[in-house]
């Protein structure tokens, strides 16, 4: 497509949308009584205006049933989450008997690491990327450490070149197989965070299970944002936030994807909880733990409703619209966005450079820019003026178009204040 700077051609764009209706079915803050135009859907996506009624009906039953809420409100609280798993799959490439939903990432990939973290003689070192988000460092630090491990030798970080902003696969590839039979985990984010990079999820959970290493992904960045096929490509486990492209909310829920090849194996090392039994059984109160036969076996206590509603609001839209469609205009609005960056870059003396592979499928929704020449007053100028970016030092915004709620004519009007912004500084 030929593309223009202009907004009469933003605004055919538009009008062409096949999500355009959807903008209206999410709250905007406002900045100078005017709605935001808003970047940081890959931070804490924007509240789907259903989600009042979920939270609300859970309220008005809690109000009304009590105790009896778990069994005979409209959605029952005890198998509450159940109702996520569908949806979910669908988002993530799964079975829904793969998918379970509670506690928050961390927590999740802590519990995950129990059952497939399982150093053992010359195999216990852990492959992942440099420079990572901390929470995983952290996590993978202290895993390691809990294990008796100097994390120094266990950890084997995958670098990016000298100059180079991403990785490369064939690095990542050559250091799963110089490590070989001492690796016993690789967890890698599957979007990194920084960049916006998409790692190819499949080509690296083939060659870690070649060496005979579990491969697990956080996914923070990936769920509700790029095409994933979690089965197919044979991952062992994944897990996600869901407040960033998902939009339940700050600090909310967590997805887990456990392969179904993992689900009737009793001797697995699992912590385990009563919500992890057998629903026709776990009223009898055993006191032996009898596993569900899926993702589920991996729940500890029952379900925070207050938090999964919100969650399950914002996923009824994904299942109204599907993960092709999102993908299909994020392609599009993504390429926009970079064709006005680039548009902008021409006519200012400062120099935009975006960090995020240009190739389709090594990048999502998101896009990372160095603002040579610029500093923190250009970042504090876009908000003041109602853009809500995202600044990582030294000089990089970060910008995520989420394709459910933004819009062709918010990309060029950003453009417009961002040139604002830099010509006022010249001016100055």
């Amino acid at each position: 497509m030929q593309f223009e700077n202009s907004r009469e051609f933003a605004k055919k764009l538009d009008q062409k949308d096949p999500l355009k209706s959807y903008r209206d079915r999410f709250l905007f803050p406002k900045v100078n009584n005017k709605q935001v135009i808003y970047f940081t859907g890959n931070s804490l996506g924007l509240q789907p205006r259903n989600t009042k009624k979920y939270v609300d009906e859970v309220m008005k039953d809690w109000a009304e049933l009590a105790v009896e809420g778990h069994f005979y409100a409209d959605k029952p609280w005890w198998d509450y989450h159940e109702r996520m798993a569908k949806p979910l799959s669908k988002i993530v490439g799964a079975k829904p008997s793969e998918i379970t939903v509670m506690n928050t990432l961390t927590v999740n990939l802590h519990l995950l690491m129990i059952s497939f973290y399982r150093p053992q003689g010359k195999r216990y070192k852990i492959i992942c990327e440099e420079k990572a988000f901390p929470s995983d460092q952290y996590m993978l630090q202290s895993q390691v450490r809990f294990h008796g491990y100097d994390p120094n030798e266990a950890i084997v970080e995958i670098k990016k070149r000298p100059g180079e902003h991403n990785f490369r696969t064939e690095d990542i590839l050559n250091t799963i197989e110089s490590v070989g039979e001492e690796c016993a985990l690789i967890l890698m984010g599957g979007v990194n965070y920084y960049t916006g990079q998409v790692f190819d999820m499949k080509t690296i959970t083939k060659a870690g299970h070649d060496i005979g290493a579990f491969v697990g992904w956080d996914l923070a960045h990936g769920a509700g944002n790029i095409e994933l096929q979690l089965h197919d490509w044979d991952v062992d486990f994944a897990s996600w936030c869901s407040y960033k492209y998902m939009n339940s909310g700050p600090g909310n829920a967590s997805g887990c994807f456990v392969h179904e090849r993992f689900h009737d194996q009793k001797d697995i090392p699992r912590f385990e909880g009563w919500w992890g039994t057998k629903k026709e059984s776990r009223f009898l109160m055993k006191p032996e733990f009898e596993p569900m036969s899926n993702a589920d076996a991996w729940q500890l206590s029952n379900a925070p409703i207050l938090s999964l509603a919100p969650y399950l609001a914002s996923l009824e839209l994904f299942d109204e619209v599907g993960m092709e469609v999102l993908i299909e205009k994020r392609n599009l609005i993504v390429a926009y966005l970079e064709f006005v960056l680039n548009s902008i870059d021409a006519e200012v003396e400062s120099t935009f450079e975006v960090i995020t592979p240009s190739k389709q499928d090594e990048r999502g929704t998101q896009l990372s820019v160095f603002l040579h020449g610029e500093g923190r007053k250009l970042f504090d100028f876009l908000m003041k003026n109602g853009v809500i970016v995202d600044w990582r030092e030294p000089n990089v915004i970060r910008l995520a178009p989420a394709p459910f709620y933004c819009s062709y004519e918010d990309m060029y009007e950003f453009g417009q204040i961002l040139k604002q912004g830099i010509l006022n500084k010249d001016s100055n």
